[in-house]
């Protein structure tokens, strides 16, 4: 905070960027007017200009005023902004300024900090926060004038969020009440926005939702410097916005019609690391807040108890969620909030991930509210941002020139001539790989110009002249930042005593650069889970708790926590993997330090970074065994963790190795085995192999212990595993087994097992009908449909959807037979069945709904009736686009067959463009299903591939009969 003398007279201010003081419009005058501008306790003035101004007591009275006195330091840490998004009363609030009613002749300015509460109802109409005083209010003055004048400009804030600009002291209110203007106001202003933007860096400055700010995760908790450096890697972070916003022009006008809809919506954007899914939302949530919206970005720590409060939100609200893939159980609560909300405004919830894997489909499926709201929700997967290589020299200069201006506005790095170092730095060859990733180019473009600036221990700064490719001479642009970024460590190791000798004289030792690993990577929600990770740092065993304390304050120092965390993180992604991989070639038994007492979301991320690190091609798959490893040796803490990482990294081969390994190993119990089978998704293509041989283990556990019950079980869930492998004479000698188990159990305790009984003749029939056993399957699907039917007339809710899916079965088999009417008969029910149960639950029943659709096609076609069975595989074609949109790991393979039956369908009624269209399309899928799993996909690329020649021929013989 500080005093302002302008040209009206005095008053107050707050400094919201290192040279920006925001203050009144009635205390400074207009834009261009000289200010003097002092700190409290202080006697040096120090002279600004105003930049922008609103209207002197009107709806935006206020000013921004940059102080020009190269005298001035100013603080480096940004503001950050917020407004009132309910109708909650008695918030919070406070201000901090130099009032008259506390100024003393003679005596040096003295200050007051008010406080009180305000109600967002307040003033609304008028664009006001009214601040009402907790204290007994002040005296009139003899002269009639205000106690409160020299207050105006004073920051009100409410918690951590900058909500408005101290402006009256109304009328009528005994000086009880205070009134702002309120930082939505302001924001609107372009001309704000433009000044705002100049001195922090930062394109887009969006507002926090007060009520909800425990819930928000900090834009960027790292900007201190540390023994007057900084951290090179905190200007990648995409929420610094440090580069202009580029590209995506199409996705983001699509995303706009998205938000503009009515009510509650959700969007997921899922791409690999660098693609730029943050600085989209980014940009949306900046381009949303300008026009009125309010942004929370969801923290990973805000508790799922106090997400109730989203119900009460008044204006449109953008909730983002980052890394959804990890959260889901937050997620669910969220969409319970969002249920509860009465949709007078809109609320959206933009979720961004990696993948789009199972981890979604288990989000769908965790509450009635997530599967009422998430419900046909869109999903976006983003493509390479600058794939023609001559825009990647211009968008490499771009970011050369954002990161030189945030360099000479970073404490500790203003020194050197950044933009003229970025203006002679070559760019790097268009054509060189990897810069299709706008992450990759912004890094290179960094490390460049810090490599310039500041050159690694033994080289010599680049010349103007320096080689195009002298990044890719350099080594791995990851590398070359961690370079810089180790310096950073070492000065702030130095400040805090940790370390005798100053920088670059001596490396880390080993004993910090691990603690360091350890933080970064497992990361410690809590003091004593800090210290219990430290003192698991080898050296650190019998460390005394002043060294503990010592290094956990300069990891807190380096790398500042959000709310709820006791470090920061190293940022972008990337780099944290590259780290941990370069700390696992040096000491490959760190980890198994670190996982001893680990709780599981410790688990689970040092296996996300590790997992992730494995496929850094800098190590050449040599980090994988590694992996492997440390998940077999410690299978008690791991073994969960890494069946649900490895649905949710890209490269899970590491982890899926160990837990093959895990099902070999002697200790693992039955009961241990029956839990990792209870984790396994529904579906998922990645664990496809191991939970077969996981439920043939089981099997034989069950077998040699006597459980028939057990063992009945884990033999239907082997056949399906091994039928979904292609692997169909064990699949049906395993289910014919569990079909003799269950009967016999059945026989003795019907009510308890005849409903299993139906389940595996079930699943007989189809392993039967796979194998060209026609008769038999259809005489184990009647007998199940037989058990089925009784059962849904006792217990409807819980068994039409068993009957559903044998009458399905039934159908498909009797259509094998060449009995198209019984097939008909049999589908046709089903179809009304699945239809009904897809209205009540459509997340649950819309693929059942697709399948059935599907295949009543299939029979109307075999009856000749080509636009009633097109009618119906285009329905069930629509509802399967969307559903591998969503997850197409699981979808991807219904798809294609829908397109193959309406090709059959078109081709029928002598629509051979589109019949064509439609086989092309199933066969690129089916052709990609085919050379990642062969044994599975290959006949059914054979049978699209037949019905391209069959097309191709028909409409050759059209073509020439015309």
């Amino acid at each position: 905070m500080v005093a302002v003398d302008g040209a009206a007279g005095p008053g107050s201010g707050y400094v919201v960027a290192p040279h920006l003081v925001l203050t009144s419009a009635h205390v400074t005058g207009g834009a261009g007017t000289a200010v003097r501008v002092f700190r409290p306790g202080q006697d040096r003035v120090y002279g600004g200009r105003v930049a922008w101004a609103g209207t002197p007591n009107g709806r935006d009275d206020a000013a921004l005023v940059v102080i020009d006195d190269p005298a001035w330091q100013g603080p480096a840490a940004p503001v950050r902004w917020g407004r009132t998004v309910t109708y909650r009363p008695n918030l919070g609030a406070q201000t901090w300024g130099r009032p008259q009613l506390v100024q003393r002749p003679g005596q040096a300015t003295e200050w007051l900090q008010p406080s009180g509460t305000i109600n967002p109802g307040d003033r609304y109409a008028g664009d006001r926060y009214v601040l009402a005083l907790a204290a007994h209010p002040p005296a009139p003055t003899a002269d009639g004038s205000s106690p409160w004048g020299g207050l105006s400009g004073a920051a009100l804030f409410c918690e951590d969020l900058l909500a408005g600009v101290m402006a009256v002291d109304p009328a009528g209110r005994a000086h009880a009440h205070l009134e702002a203007v309120p930082a939505y106001v302001l924001h609107r202003d372009p001309g704000f926005r433009a000044v705002l933007a100049e001195h922090t860096g930062q394109e887009q400055a969006v507002l926090e939702p007060i009520e909800f700010q425990h819930l928000a995760e900090h834009a960027d908790p790292a900007t201190t410097t540390v023994a007057g450096t900084s951290s090179p890697a905190a200007l990648l972070r995409a929420r610094r916005q440090v580069v202009p916003f580029s590209g995506r022009e199409h996705l983001l006008k699509d995303l706009h019609a998205w938000a503009e809809r009515p009510g509650f919506g959700a969007h997921l954007i899922h791409a690999g690391g660098g693609h730029g899914k943050t600085r989209l939302a980014q940009q949306l949530a900046g381009q949303l807040a300008a026009s009125g919206w309010a942004v929370l970005w969801l923290s990973a720590r805000a508790r799922e108890a106090g997400l109730a409060v989203v119900k009460d939100a008044a204006a449109p609200l953008l909730v983002v969620a980052d890394y959804a893939e990890s959260r889901t159980d937050q997620l669910a609560a969220l969409l319970e909030a969002c249920a509860r909300h009465g949709g007078g405004t809109p609320v959206k919830l933009l979720l961004l991930a990696r993948t789009a894997g199972p981890w979604w489909t288990a989000l769908q499926a965790s509450c009635p509210a997530a599967e009422a709201l998430l419900d046909g929700a869109p999903v976006t997967q983003l493509t390479p941002l600058e794939p023609d290589p001559a825009s990647r020299r211009e968008a490499y200069r771009r970011a050369a020139t954002a990161f030189a201006t945030a360099l000479t506005l970073t404490p500790g790095t203003s020194g050197q001539p950044w933009q003229e170092l970025a203006a002679a730095l070559p760019p790097p060859a268009a054509g060189r790989a990897g810069l299709d990733n706008a992450l990759t180019l912004h890094m290179t473009a960094l490390a460049d110009l810090l490599d310039t600036a500041a050159p690694a221990p033994g080289s010599s700064p680049q010349p103007d002249t320096a080689s195009p490719d002298r990044a890719e001479e350099a080594g791995p642009v990851e590398d070359r930042l961690l370079t810089h970024e180790k310096r950073y460590w070492t000065a702030a190791a130095v400040a805090h005593g940790l370390h005798p000798a100053p920088p670059p004289t001596r490396p880390l030792p080993g004993t910090l650069t691990d603690a360091l690993a350890a933080a970064l990577t497992l990361g410690a929600s809590s003091r004593a889970e800090a210290e219990a990770l430290l003192r698991r740092v080898p050296g650190l065993e019998s460390a005394d708790r002043d060294r503990i304390d010592g290094i956990c304050a300069w990891i807190a120092a380096v790398y500042p926590p959000a709310a709820g965390a006791v470090w920061g993180a190293l940022e972008p992604d990337r780099l944290a993997e590259r780290w941990w991989g370069r700390r696992i070639q040096t000491d490959p038994g760190l980890a198994d330090h670190l996982v001893a007492g680990a709780d599981p979301k410790q688990a689970a991320r040092l296996l996300t970074v590790y997992a992730r690190a494995t496929a850094h091609p800098v190590f050449d798959g040599g980090l994988g065994e590694e992996l492997t490893g440390v998940c077999v040796r410690h299978r008690q803490a791991l073994a969960e963790p890494a069946i649900q990482v490895a649905t949710q990294v890209e490269t899970p081969g590491p982890l899926l190795a160990a837990l093959d390994r895990l099902i070999d190993d002697p200790a693992a119990g039955v009961e241990e085995l029956q839990r990792w089978s209870n984790r396994l998704p529904h579906s998922s293509q990645a664990l496809a192999g191991w939970a077969a041989r996981l439920s043939e283990c089981l099997a034989g556990h069950y077998r040699s212990s006597g459980d028939l019950p057990g063992l009945a079980g884990s033999l239907n869930n082997q056949a399906v595993r091994l039928g979904g492998l292609g692997r169909r004479e064990e699949a049906l000698e395993a289910i014919t087994e569990a079909t003799g188990l269950y009967r016999a159990l059945a026989d003795a305790h019907p009510d308890a097992f005849l409903p299993d009984l139906a389940g595996s003749l079930n699943n007989q029939a189809v392993q039967l009908a796979d194998l060209g056993r026609r008769e038999e399957a259809l005489e184990a699907i009647t007998e199940a449909l037989t058990i089925r039917r009784t059962l849904a007339d006792i217990h409807p809710d819980a068994f039409l959807p068993h009957l559903a899916g044998s009458l399905n079965n039934q159908a498909v088999h009797l259509g094998g037979l060449g009995r198209y009417e019984e097939a008909l008969e049999a589908i046709t029910e089903a179809t009304g069945l699945y239809r009904a149960l897809a209205d009540a639950h459509p997340d649950a029943f819309l693929p059942d709904l697709a399948m059935s659709l599907n295949n009543q096609a299939v029979h109307l076609g075999g009856l000749g009736r080509y636009e009633e069975a097109l009618e119906a595989i285009t329905e069930a074609l629509t509802i399967r686009r969307t559903l591998a949109d969503i997850h197409p790991d699981a979808f991807l393979p219904d798809l294609a067959m829908s397109l193959n039956n309406q090709a059959v369908h078109l081709g029928g009624l002598g629509r051979y463009e589109e019949a064509l269209e439609a086989i092309t399309e199933a066969l690129t899928i089916r052709r990609t299903l085919a050379d990642a799993r062969p044994a599975v996909h290959q006949t059914e690329l054979e049978q699209s591939l037949q019905v391209l020649a069959w097309l191709q021929s028909l409409s050759d013989e059209d073509g020439a009969a015309n």
